[in-house]
């Protein structure tokens, strides 16, 4: 391989890392929102709980698998490049959030108290936002490649 050649393909690389910088800060930022909330979710149910009117083990439940979920989103954010399947696995499960928190209001699934009723349709858009700007992010970054 020639010099051009290898100073080309690092070219290219540093262009590619560069497009996955704000799909990585979307990322990142959903890790941040969906792991806080978790960890919120799992420690202070009780608390929490009284607040929705949404019983402590459901909250615990719902709390373990956004901590996990987060983690997961952190792990790859943390890539220098994250993988578009994984990321589009992100978009679709954040927008399936998104629709099944407006439902369980909708149906009847869950029946919290007016602060309750409040905050899921407010967690749904925010997570809702952060699908949106995740396809921004991959969009972008399959233009710069």
């Amino acid at each position: 391989m020639t010099t051009y050649q290898t100073s080309a393909s690092a070219r290219a690389d540093r262009g590619t890392t560069a497009a996955a910088k704000p799909l990585r800060t979307f990322l990142a930022l959903d890790a941040v929102v969906t792991g806080g909330n978790g960890l919120i979710y799992l420690l202070g149910a009780g608390p929490v709980g009284d607040l929705l009117d949404l019983s402590t083990g459901f909250l615990r439940g719902i709390g373990a698998f956004l901590t996990v979920y987060g983690i997961l989103v952190g792990v790859l954010a943390a890539r220098q490049v994250p993988s578009a399947l994984a990321t589009k696995v992100v978009i679709e499960a954040n927008l399936l959030w998104a629709v099944a928190s407006v439902a369980a209001l909708a149906f009847g699934w869950l029946d919290p108290n007016t602060v309750g009723t409040v905050w899921t349709p407010m967690q749904a858009v925010v997570v809702a936002a952060f699908a949106f700007l995740q396809m921004s992010g991959l969009k972008k970054l399959n233009a710069g490649t």
